[in-house]
């Protein structure tokens, strides 16, 4: 059974290096996931590959259904989740292009479907949330980005915003003064959703562009074009090291 998954997110629509041996349509009691599942190997190990956005890159964040997602990996045999995001640093180490990998959240969604329990079976059931992200996977990428000699941070707090529009600069200062260091739009409920049905949760957050006021001017998508593109190259990198030893 496959334990180990790559959510990919903007920038990181596939998995150049996965060897594909099939693809699954699961249906869920959620609905339908993103994408089909993408299940192959890469450095001997078996992968299962989602595109959080759908394949082609159609579903904005707000849109995105979560539920489904982690509910289908869960049923493929999933244990261990390493999500990958496109976001905008907030703080001054998080640069465009660099990488973080978060050890804290924020959650400022709204609307949007968060939990597997809601109430519906009768019982009223909480989770301990207070590290969203897995200790263990994050020291696994840690430690290969360490063997890569790639400059990461190692800890940052994550801003999960609503979308699909980008922050005023208001919000990015009222972010900063919350204790955010980035800023996304698909970090919840996707980390939470893990949480609760039993997987293994970490983030590789790459930094496409500062967040609103950062800098003079506005955000363009060719700002973030170019700054992807030279990060999730050195998240491929990160990726690989990491399967190859899991």
């Amino acid at each position: 059974m496959t334990t180990l998954a790559i959510i990919g997110g903007t920038g990181l629509g596939q998995l150049a290096a996965l060897n594909i041996t099939h693809r699954e349509t699961v249906s869920t009691p959620y609905g339908n996931p993103s994408a089909d599942f993408l299940i192959g190997e890469i450095h001997q190990k078996q992968v299962v590959f989602l595109a959080r956005h759908g394949n082609p890159h159609t579903i904005p964040p707000h849109k995105i259904n979560y539920r489904a997602n982690v509910w289908a990996l869960k049923h493929l045999g999933v244990q261990d989740i390493i999500a990958v995001a496109a976001v905008g640093g907030i703080t001054a180490e998080m640069q465009p292009a660099h990488i973080a990998i978060p050890d804290q959240i924020i959650d400022y969604t709204y609307g949007r479907e968060h939990t597997f329990f809601d109430g519906n079976d009768g019982n009223v059931t909480h989770i301990d949330f207070s590290y969203p992200y897995c200790q263990k996977l994050r020291a696994a990428l840690i430690h290969c980005a360490a063997t890569l000699n790639l400059k990461i941070s190692p800890i940052g707090t994550y801003g999960s915003t609503q979308g699909p529009r980008l922050e005023s600069a208001a919000e990015i200062t009222r972010m900063e003064r919350d204790g955010c260091d980035l800023v996304g739009m698909t970090g919840m409920p996707e980390a939470a959703l893990a949480k609760e049905i039993g997987i293994n949760y970490a983030s590789v957050a790459v930094i496409a562009n500062w967040g609103a006021g950062k800098t003079a001017g506005e955000i363009t998508m060719a700002e973030i074009e170019e700054n992807l593109h030279h990060g999730m190259a050195n998240a491929g990198a990160l990726l690989q090291s990491f399967i190859s030893t899991y």
